[in-house]
């Protein structure tokens, strides 16, 4: 079954989102229309951030990469630090970031090793 996701995320203020995404995700988004940006993470895969201020704050969203380490001190490269890092009792991991509105953002990977 071919499979396309689109993740959205609503923010209070694109202009202060955007540009945080853009050090998080590590590109500038695809598209940028009006009051939403869109990242592709990979083929058919996109993260949209919107500005809607009666929703923001409320979304959740995990992506699961192939090298998660790899992933966090990219992020941290470009000055953006996990809000939490949590471990599961199978040894996968997930680096939790939260952007200006609270909204959190995860990435998760295999157990390290």
């Amino acid at each position: 079954m071919p499979l396309d996701l689109y993740a959205g995320i609503y923010v209070r203020d694109q202009a202060a989102a955007v540009p945080w995404y853009t050090r998080l995700l590590g590109s500038e988004p695809y598209v940028v229309s009006g009051t939403e940006a869109v990242w592709e993470l990979a083929e058919h895969r996109s993260v949209a951030v919107e500005q809607d201020a009666a929703h923001a704050d409320h979304s959740l969203v995990t992506v699961f990469v192939d090298e998660l380490d790899a992933f966090v001190a990219a992020a941290s490269a470009r000055g953006v630090e996990p809000a939490e890092r949590v471990a599961y009792g199978n040894g996968v991991r997930k680096a939790l970031y939260r952007d200006p509105d609270g909204n959190e953002i995860g990435f998760g990977g295999a157990p390290a090793g």
